[in-house]
């Protein structure tokens, strides 16, 4: 008979031991190989039989093994050991506590910040993460724990997770949903100080309410705050919205994401009041699925401080940061506008006009959608600083969504980039960490320290490489004979999985989502050649491949199912595996154990892509598509780049064009690389490579460098700006959305009336070029604007390439009430030169030139620039 119903009874443990389950309930654990070896000493066969999940070690461990740990003096003193550095881990000032202007003392620093994401991977023993977006943001909470960053995490608890992988007998990938039961999970519920269970709720049509509890994870020094909507509060549709990770469509989509945003917003709140914490000056809104927060915020002002919707707006927008991680526009949620309206349009919503909701979220530039609401562009229009997460994913953001800031070139579009990074606690091999200890103990978070990287010795590195690929070997050996088992093959039909894999063979890994763009199946476009490079008697390469596709994708299940029929084949089988139910212990194995990480997506379509970090921090080197991180740090020595074919062909040709270089790659130089030996056996210019590859990325890869980058370049000034908004009650906001309107109304009257210059009949390097401007502002004052002259190298078409900008003076009255300009643009280089000048808007509260998307330029040129000055 079924069970209807499935729950966990968490054990009692002795008095002795009780710190264990201290030590269970902080997750810090998932991270800290000390306590990891402790758990593991309490049972080390169960240990292993239950995944490394200390929960259910605690849960499944017998009491007469219990009692005799709680005699063990031994055992007991390391707990002791282990318990203290956790307490002095959580209490001791850390890199943010000292710095030059610490939290709450007048300095910049923010005393609390919010992070919301709509997945967190944090341990494989908490499934609440489907990809890189989930990652990113679980080692981005490690990391501002380790820093002391004092960060909120904001998400959902899902009863299913994300799906568990599995495959039938023709290799075709097959879901299940397993129930997770939060009482064993290393949570604890949310309570008010009477000991009844927080809840929090979000207004829906027809008097209805969504009702959400709280659960709280320790992600070592950071609070992580999880909404759970099945409550009895809740009928049966409104318990099923936490039911699954990017479960549903439509209406059940949207639900999560108003319960993420909205309803997280008030988890905070509670979590405030009931703890004490401060509440945050700034919110990191992590992709768009978390939008909704910021018209909580505005709500929240409107109807208690008495602002008005812009006001709020311009409050709200200051203290808020948002990243986009996408640049595939199928990435991004959009809604049909008629949902949106259903759901904020009833009574009640008077603060929240349904108009304005509407408007934030409305594709309203030339080629955007005018029936949808697409939850990326409300991000962004609430939000002050907006940035994508590699330098070149923030150029294609910058193009994708200029269309917001229309009239600036795409390099002035206000999106910047902060480069993602790895927790090296999570993905870093023990081995690797105790190897660099011992031989390069110098090793700080500067470049300067890890060059002595360099020094350690190659047999020393040789050794520690080849005991982790013997580890992955011997793992995927494991799994694949489980998955074979599940498909329905025998004993027999299975004893070749012993020899599969080879601990002493190149190998090559391949690990992520299996959307289209990322091309699981570029490395079969010709199969022969495949083969050949698999099978080679004297430099034989085996692959090992991981991968889960959406449910819903067809396409990407196919892409799963090729790849798993060409691995079964007889003769390859042995060399390229595909390895079921991808998740966060599977990929550490990998990212630790494979020596080279290959990633071939659709350039310029990966926005990131951070597994070949951990795989670099592990000695690994990179074969990749030069896209994402890779296109930003490759330099020749730390791996190989293939060469891309974007633009320049049709797409099949393209991949023909590709794989093409990918085999030659693999055959004539990393193979190659691989198996040259020195007389003791070294593969000498592959170790320099891996010391090169370490000393060179360590400091750039680091989630450590990320965080510190996010806290300077963006934390920081949105807290400011929060500040200049709420001081005096909300003074400066007022203040701003008066002047923000003042000047958008009359700004159809700004123009530039005339431009004249002198200087240009014979110019020459280090000369100067006088411009003067009469400027026609309507009814705004010169200390609305800036009017500025843009100059520098133009292409053969007139247009400014990577111009410099000179504000010019004036603001003195000429003639019929026009504004006269002048400046002086330096001649600082010879060759093709033009200039242009225009008038933006001004205030010192706006976070940049572009903000407002207003801009006057003169009209249609004739002769205001100089074209070809020589």
């Amino acid at each position: 008979m079924k069970a209807i119903r499935r729950f966990t009874v968490r054990t009692v443990l002795p008095e002795p031991l009780r710190q264990l389950e201290e030590l269970v309930l902080n997750l810090r654990w998932s991270w800290h190989h000390e306590t990891l070896d402790l758990f593991r000493a309490v049972d080390p066969a169960l240990w292993r039989a239950v995944r490394h999940d200390p929960v259910r070690l605690l849960g499944e461990v017998a009491p007469e093994r219990l009692a005799a740990l709680a005699g063990d003096r031994r055992f007991l003193r390391r707990l002791q050991d282990t318990a203290d550095d956790l307490h002095e881990y959580l209490t001791a000032p850390r890199w943010y506590q000292t710095r030059s202007t610490p939290p709450g003392e007048g300095g910049e620093s923010p005393t609390s910040i919010a992070y919301f994401s709509p997945e967190y991977g944090i341990t494989a023993a908490l499934p609440q993460y489907s990809g890189g977006l989930g990652i990113l943001a679980g080692d981005h909470l490690k990391t501002a724990s380790d820093l002391g960053v004092p960060i909120i995490g904001v998400g959902l608890l899902y009863r299913h997770g994300y799906f568990s992988q599995s495959l039938s007998p023709d290799g075709w990938q097959l879901e299940r949903y397993p129930p997770l039961d939060p009482n064993g999970l290393p949570l604890t519920l949310l309570r008010e100080p009477d000991g009844t269970p927080v809840r929090v709720g979000v207004a829906l049509p027809k008097d209805r309410d969504l009702r959400a509890q709280v659960w709280l994870a320790r992600v070592g020094r950071v609070p992580q705050l999880l909404l759970d909507s099945d409550v009895e509060d809740n009928d049966q549709a409104a318990r099923d919205v936490t039911d699954r990770l990017y479960g549903g469509g439509g209406d059940h989509r949207l639900l999560q994401e108003m319960l993420l945003g909205i309803g997280g917003v008030r988890a905070i709140r509670a979590y405030c009041d009931i703890t004490g914490h401060p509440e945050p000056e700034v919110f990191h809104t992590n992709e768009g699925h978390a939008g909704f927060l910021g018209l909580e915020r505005i709500r929240e002002m409107v109807s208690e401080h008495g602002l008005t919707f812009d006001e709020a707006l311009e409050a709200t927008r200051a203290g808020t940061v948002f990243t986009t991680h996408t640049p595939v526009p199928a990435g991004i949620d959009r809604f049909p506008r008629e949902l949106i309206e259903r759901y904020f349009g009833g009574p009640g919503d008077d603060d929240v006009p349904v108009e304005r909701v509407l408007a934030l979220g409305a594709e309203d530039y030339p080629g955007g959608d005018r029936t949808v609401f697409n939850m990326a562009v409300m991000g962004m229009r609430l939000a002050q600083r907006v940035n994508g997460v590699s330098a070149l994913h923030g150029q294609v953001s910058r193009e994708m969504f200029g269309g917001l800031w229309g009239g600036f070139d795409t390099a002035e579009v206000p999106i910047g980039s902060i480069t993602n990074g790895v927790h090296a606690g999570t993905w870093v091999a023990p081995e690797i960490l105790e190897l660099a200890a011992r031989e390069a103990p110098s090793v700080p978070e500067s470049a300067s320290g890890w060059e002595s990287v360099r020094n350690v010795r190659g047999g020393e590195i040789w050794r520690v490489r080849r005991l982790l690929r013997e580890r992955l070997v011997v793992d995927a050996r494991r799994r694949l004979r489980e998955s074979w088992r599940q498909r329905g093959a025998s004993e027999a039909e299975t004893s070749w999985i012993e020899d599969a894999l080879d601990p002493d063979v190149l190998t090559i890994g391949f690990a992520r989502r299996v959307p289209s763009y990322k091309r699981l199946t570029l490395m079969m476009s010709d199969r022969q050649r495949l083969r050949s490079i698999l099978l080679d008697p004297d430099r034989p390469v085996q692959i090992v491949i991981a991968g889960k596709a959406h449910p819903a994708d067809e396409g990407g299940k196919r892409l799963i199912q090729d790849i798993v029929r060409f691995a079964g084949s007889e003769d390859v089988r042995h060399r390229i595996v595909f390895l079921p139910d991808y998740d966060m212990a599977l990929g550490q194995l990998l990212v630790q154990g494979c020596d080279v990480w290959m990633n071939n997506p659709l350039r310029p379509l990966e926005a990131c892509g951070t597994s070949g970090m951990k795989a670099a921090l592990n000695g690994g080197l990179n074969l990749s598509i030069r896209d994402g991180w890779w296109d930003e740090w490759y330099d020749g020595q730390n791996g190989w780049a293939i060469p891309s074919a974007d633009g320049l062909a049709t797409p099949e040709r393209r991949d023909a064009l590709e794989a093409a270089a990918l085999y030659e790659l693999i055959e004539d130089h990393v193979a190659v690389t691989f198996y040259d030996r020195d007389a003791a056996g070294l593969p000498r210019r592959w170790l320099e490579m891996v010391r090169h590859t370490i000393a060179t990325l360590g400091p750039k890869v680091l989630a450590s460098r990320m965080v510190r980058d996010y806290v300077e370049r963006y934390y920081e000034p949105a807290a400011a700006s929060a500040r200049a908004m709420s001081a005096d009650k909300y003074a400066g906001a007022r203040a701003l959305a008066a002047w923000k309107r003042r000047v958008a109304a009359a700004w159809p009257r700004v123009a530039v009336e005339h431009v004249e210059s002198t200087g240009e009949e014979s110019p020459h390097v280090g000369g100067l070029l006088t411009v003067r401007v009469l400027v026609d502002l309507g009814t705004l004052e010169p200390g609305d604007v800036t009017v500025e002259a843009a100059y520098g190298r133009v292409d053969d078409s007139d247009a400014l390439v990577d111009p410099a900008y000179l504000e010019l003076r004036g603001g003195e009255p000429a003639e019929d009430g026009r504004i006269r300009y002048a400046g002086e643009i330096p001649l600082a280089r010879s060759g093709a030169f033009g200039y242009s000048v225009r008038v933006v808007p001004s205030h010192p509260m706006l976070s940049g030139r572009a903000e407002m998307g207003l801009v006057a330029l003169p009209a249609a040129p004739p002769g205001m620039t100089n074209g070809d000055l020589r």
